[in-house]
C-alpha cells in the first residue's frame, strides 16, 4: 500500500496535500498526523465525513511498499515503516539532505498544496467544493492569502482553479481567522511582556521567549501569526518551554531574515520566511543563548543606499531663478533638483517640480530658486540601509533624498574627500521600484558567471582587465542595453560598447598602453574607440595567469561612451547631449528592455542594473517605451519597436501601442535618411516579411506614403529571395554584402511609378539604390515580353548591362518568381554571361579591318550565333565572320 504522510503539528498546507496526494491515487492511504493545527482540527471536525484520512489511533502495522511524503522532508515515526521503503517527496521548502535511495518533487513555490493542485488539474480531475476548500486554505495559509514574497504566479493560478472547483471563500476566511483559545492568549501574553528586538544589518527582529502553562496543547503557529501583525517585525521568532522540550516558531517578513538556517541548526526545518523546530536537548536559556549566536548568519545585510543611488547628481545654485530651473526640468525631464549654496556649494535644500510650476503659473519666474524650494539639509551616506531613506521621505516629505560621502568618504572612492560632498541621490521611485522588485530577480542579481560563459574568452579578459583599470580609477563602468537584453535571452552578444561613469577617453587610453592597440578619441562627446590589433588581443590573450586564450569571435575595436543625457528642444529633432549618471543615461533609451545595465568595475562585476522595470518586461515578451513622450522626441522610435518585436518574438505593450498610433504624424518631422536606415535594419533582420508586415499593420507604412503597398504579392517574392539565397548561384551575388538593398528594390520595383519615384524621394535614397530599383523594374518588363521561343542572344543583349550589377539580377529574379521569365534569367545568370567568343579585336586587327564602331557590331553577332548555338569553333566564327565582311 501507499502512505501518504507530513509534518506533526499538521497546517492547512500539509493536510491539502495528503488529500490532493489521495486523489491522484485513490489507492492510497492520508494517514494524519498525531499533532494537527486547531483551525486544521475543527475544520476536520466539521467535514470528517467526507473527507478520506486515517486517524493515527486507527493505523495498524501493515506492509508499506512507499511513503508519499507531502510538505516535509522529515519521515515521522509509523509503524510498519522499514528503512528501505520507498519514499518519495513533494515540498516547497528549500532542499534538505534526503536520503539516497528517495525521490524528491521539490519547487520553491508559495505552498506544497499549488504543485499538487497543479498535478490534479494537469491529470484532469475534479474536486467536490469541500475538498476545493481545503485545498484552497492550504495555498491561502502559507502564501498570507497570495500576499507573502515567496508567492508565485502559479500559486494564484491553483487558487483560481480551485475557485472554479467550487472552493468557499467564506469558509477559508472562518478557519483562517480563528481567534486564539485561553491557553492561548495567555501564551501570547506572556511572550509580548518577554519580548527584546535585536537590531542587525538594518533588521529588526523580535525574539520572545515564554514557558507554557501545564497541560498546554494548542498551536503556537497562530500565537506567531498574530504576534507579527501587532509587531511587523523584520523576523519574528519565538521560543517556548513545553513539558518535555523547547517549541520554535519562526517568521519572516523579508529575503533578507532567513529563519529556516535557525530552524535547521537546531533539528527542525522550513522556508526562509517560515520555519519551525522542536528542541528536545536544550533549556530555554539554552535555546535562546543558541538561536542569538545563530542570528547573524541568518540576517542578511539590507540593501544599503550604495546599491539603489544614482550617482553624478545634479545641482542647482540657490542663486538660479525659477525661470531657469523650469528650463532645466524641461529640458532634462527632472523632477527635482538638490541646492547648494553658491558660494560653499553645501546642500541648502531641495527644488520640487511642483514648487516651480506653482511658481511659474503665478509669473515669478524672476524669483531664486531658494526663495521656493523647501530648505534643510536631509541627505543619507551610501552605507545607511535603505528603511533609513523610506523614512526621511514620510518625515520629511522630500521626494528625492541627497547622499552625501559621510565620514567615512565614499565606499567606492578612497580618495573621498569632503564628507558633505553630494555625491549622488535616491528617488522615491528608486525607493518603489526596490521594494516591489520580484523574487525570481535576486538569483539574476549577478551576472558574472554568465557573462564568463556567453563571451568569448579573450573577450571576457579584456572585459576584466578593463573593469580593473576602472576600479583603479574609480570610475563604475557598465555594459548597457542591447548586449545585456541579449545576454539575458541567451542570444549571442555582438556589440561591445562599455559606458562609464567618467572619464572614458582616460580609461581607453589606459588600457591602450597596457595592452597596445590605438585609441580614436572625441573630446566633445567623451568617447573613444579603441582599436585592437591582432598583437594586442596576444596580449590581453596571455594577461591572466600566463595562459593564452583563443582569438576566435574578437572585435575589431571596442567603444567607450560617457554616460550622458540627452533632451529635444522640438519634436523629432536630434536630441543635445550632456553627461550624466548611468541611471539618467538608461532614460534616454528607447525601451525598457534596453535599459537594463551590468557593472563591470572591481568587486562589483556581473552586478544587474534596472532602474525601469527591464526584467519583467524581458521576462513577459513586451516591447514597452519608458515615457509618454517617446515617439514624440523622435518616431523613428516606432520602426525600431516593430523590429525588435519580430526579431525577438514579443509584443508591443498595450498603451506603447497606443502611444505609437498617436506619434504616426511625428514621421513627418524626421529626415528621409533616419527612417531609410530604420527601414534598412528592418530588411536585414532574419525575419524581413514580418517586419514589413508589422510595420503595415502599425499604419507605418500608409504615414509613409498613402499608396505604398505591402501584400502577399510582396511577401512571396521576399520569400523567393530567401530561397534563392539558399543557392550557391546567387549567394556569389551578393558578394557577402547585406541583402537589404535587394529587398528594398524587391519591394519597392512593383510599385506604381508615381509611388516609387516620391517614396523614394521622400526617403533620400541613395542614387545606386534608385539605379537598382530602376534596373528591376526594366528587367521584370523586359522578360515578362518573351516567349519560350526567345533566342538566347536577345536575353543575353537584354540584361547584358546588368551583368556588373549582380543584385539587381537578383531582386529581379525574385521578382519574377516561379516563371518562364524566371527560367531565362536563370539560365543568363547560370550559363549565358559566361559565353565569349573565340574571336576578338585583336583578331579584326590582324585581318585588316580598321578600329571602330564596326568591331562592337562584328563581335555582337559572332557572340549571338554562338549564344543560339549557330557556331561552336574558332574555324567557325572567322567563316562566320568572312560571310558577314562579304555581305
Amino acid at each position: 500500500m501507499i502512505l501518504i504522510l507530513t509534518h506533526e503539528n499538521a497546517d492547512f498546507d500539509a493536510v491539502a496535500s495528503q488529500l490532493a496526494a489521495h486523489r491522484l491515487n485513490p489507492e492510497s492511504v492520508p494517514l494524519l498526523s498525531r499533532r494537527v493545527n486547531r483551525n486544521v482540527k475543527q475544520f476536520l471536525a466539521l467535514y470528517w465525513d467526507t473527507l478520506p484520512f486515517m486517524r493515527p489511533e486507527d493505523w495498524h502495522r501493515r506492509q508499506i511498499d512507499q511513503v508519499v511524503l507531502v510538505d516535509s522532508q522529515a519521515l515521522p515515526g509509523v509503524r510498519g515503516l522499514r528503512q528501505d521503503t520507498p519514499v518519495r517527496v513533494v515540498d516547497h521548502h528549500e532542499p534538505d539532505d534526503l536520503e539516497e535511495h528517495w525521490e524528491s518533487h521539490i519547487e520553491p513555490l508559495g505552498a506544497t498544496t499549488t504543485m499538487l493542485a497543479e498535478m490534479l488539474q494537469s491529470a484532469g480531475l475534479s474536486l467536490a467544493p469541500v475538498e476545493a476548500t481545503l485545498l484552497l486554505l492550504g495555498i491561502y495559509e502559507d502564501t498570507g492569502s497570495l500576499t507573502y514574497g515567496t508567492t508565485q504566479a502559479r500559486d494564484a493560478r491553483a487558487a483560481a482553479w480551485l475557485l472554479e472547483q467550487g472552493a468557499d471563500l467564506a469558509v477559508v476566511r472562518r478557519f483562517l481567522e480563528i481567534p486564539l483559545s485561553d491557553q492561548q492568549q495567555n501564551l501570547y501574553r506572556q511572550l509580548q511582556k518577554n519580548t527584546e528586538w535585536v537590531r542587525l544589518q538594518g533588521q529588526a527582529i523580535a525574539l520572545a521567549t515564554a514557558v507554557a502553562e501545564q497541560g498546554f496543547d494548542d498551536e503556537i503557529s497562530a500565537i506567531a501569526h498574530h504576534m507579527r501583525d501587532a509587531l511587523n517585525p523584520d523576523g519574528l521568532i519565538l521560543l517556548v518551554k513545553l513539558r518535555q522540550h523547547v517549541q520554535l516558531v519562526a517568521r519572516s517578513t523579508t529575503d533578507n531574515v532567513n529563519v529556516a538556517f535557525i530552524a535547521r541548526e537546531l533539528g527542525g526545518g522550513g522556508h526562509g520566511r517560515a520555519a519551525a523546530a522542536t528542541v528536545m536537548d536544550l533549556s530555554l536559556e539554552q535555546a535562546t543563548a543558541r538561536v542569538r549566536t545563530l542570528l547573524p548568519e541568518a540576517v542578511q545585510p539590507a540593501v544599503k543606499v550604495a546599491e539603489m543611488m544614482s550617482r553624478g547628481v545634479q545641482t542647482l545654485a540657490d542663486s538660479t531663478t525659477v525661470r531657469e530651473a523650469a528650463q532645466m526640468m524641461q529640458r532634462l525631464g527632472h523632477e527635482g533638483y538638490p541646492i547648494v549654496d553658491a558660494q560653499s556649494g553645501r546642500l541648502v535644500g531641495l527644488l520640487t517640480r511642483r514648487a516651480v510650476d506653482r511658481a511659474m503659473q503665478h509669473d515669478l519666474g524672476r524669483l531664486r530658486v531658494s526663495q521656493i524650494m523647501k530648505s534643510g539639509r536631509v541627505t543619507v551616506t551610501p552605507s545607511d540601509a535603505v528603511e533609513r531613506v523610506q523614512q526621511l521621505m514620510i518625515e520629511e516629505d522630500w521626494g528625492q533624498i541627497p547622499v552625501i560621502a559621510g565620514d567615512d568618504g565614499d565606499a567606492d572612492n578612497t580618495n573621498a574627500g569632503d564628507a558633505d560632498r553630494l555625491i549622488g541621490i535616491v528617488t522615491r521611485t528608486d525607493l518603489l521600484r526596490l521594494l516591489t522588485r520580484s523574487v525570481e530577480h535576486d538569483d539574476e542579481s549577478n551576472l558574472r558567471s554568465m557573462l564568463g560563459k556567453a563571451l568569448p574568452p579573450a573577450v571576457w579578459r579584456v572585459v576584466q582587465a578593463a573593469g580593473e583599470v576602472a576600479a583603479e580609477m574609480n570610475v563604475p563602468l557598465y555594459f548597457v542595453g542591447g548586449l545585456v537584453r541579449d545576454l539575458l535571452l541567451e542570444l549571442p552578444a555582438v556589440d561591445l560598447d562599455m559606458v562609464v561613469e567618467g572619464d572614458a577617453i582616460t580609461l581607453a587610453q589606459r588600457l591602450q598602453q597596457q595592452f597596445g592597440g590605438r585609441v580614436r578619441s572625441h573630446d566633445r562627446f567623451g568617447t573613444a574607440k579603441w582599436l585592437l590589433s591582432r598583437r594586442a588581443w596576444g596580449a590581453i590573450a596571455r594577461s591572466a595567469n600566463g595562459e593564452e586564450a583563443p582569438l576566435h569571435g574578437v572585435p575589431d575595436s571596442i567603444d567607450f561612451v560617457t554616460a550622458r543625457t540627452e533632451f529635444y528642444d522640438r519634436p523629432a529633432a536630434l536630441p543635445e547631449v550632456e553627461s550624466g549618471s548611468i541611471k539618467l543615461d538608461l532614460h534616454r533609451r528607447d525601451f525598457t528592455i534596453n535599459t537594463i545595465a551590468v557593472r563591470l568595475d572591481g568587486a562589483h562585476l556581473g552586478e544587474l542594473l534596472d532602474f525601469y522595470g527591464g526584467l519583467r518586461d524581458l521576462e513577459q515578451g513586451l516591447i514597452r517605451v519608458l515615457h509618454s513622450l517617446s515617439f514624440v522626441d523622435d518616431a523613428t522610435r516606432i520602426l525600431r519597436a516593430a523590429r525588435l518585436e519580430q526579431r525577438l518574438s514579443f509584443h508591443i505593450e498595450a498603451r506603447t501601442a497606443e502611444l505609437i498610433a498617436d506619434g504616426l504624424p511625428m514621421l513627418d518631422r524626421v529626415s528621409g535618411e533616419r527612417i531609410r536606415h530604420e527601414i534598412e535594419l528592418g530588411l536585414r533582420e532574419p525575419e524581413p516579411i514580418a517586419v514589413i508586415r508589422r510595420l503595415q499593420e502599425l499604419d507605418v507604412l500608409q504615414q509613409l506614403h498613402p499608396g505604398l503597398l505591402w501584400n502577399e504579392e510582396a511577401a512571396t517574392n521576399f520569400q523567393m529571395l530567401r530561397t534563392l539565397l539558399q543557392r550557391s548561384l546567387w549567394v556569389e551575388a551578393l558578394q557577402e554584402q547585406s541583402p537589404a538593398s535587394v529587398y528594398f528594390a524587391l519591394w519597392m520595383a512593383p510599385q506604381e511609378p508615381g509611388v516609387r519615384r516620391a517614396l523614394m524621394e521622400r526617403l533620400n535614397v541613395r542614387k545606386s539604390t534608385r539605379e537598382e530599383v530602376e534596373g528591376v523594374v526594366h528587367i521584370v518588363s523586359a522578360l515578362k515580353e518573351f516567349d519560350a521561343t526567345v533566342k538566347p542572344s536577345v536575353v543575353e543583349k537584354q540584361l547584358r548591362p546588368y551583368a556588373p550589377h549582380p543584385r539587381i539580377l537578383l531582386a529581379a529574379r525574385a521578382a519574377l518568381g516561379e516563371s518562364d521569365a524566371a527560367e531565362l534569367l536563370e539560365q543568363y545568370q547560370a550559363h549565358w554571361r559566361h559565353v565569349r567568343t573565340a574571336l576578338d579585336g585583336n583578331d579584326l586587327r590582324e585581318m585588316g579591318l580598321k578600329p571602330g564602331p564596326q568591331y562592337a557590331r562584328l563581335l555582337d553577332s559572332l557572340l549571338a550565333a554562338r549564344l543560339d548555338g549557330e557556331v561552336s569553333s574558332e574555324a567557325e566564327e572567322r567563316a562566320r565572320l568572312q560571310r558577314l565582311l562579304n555581305t
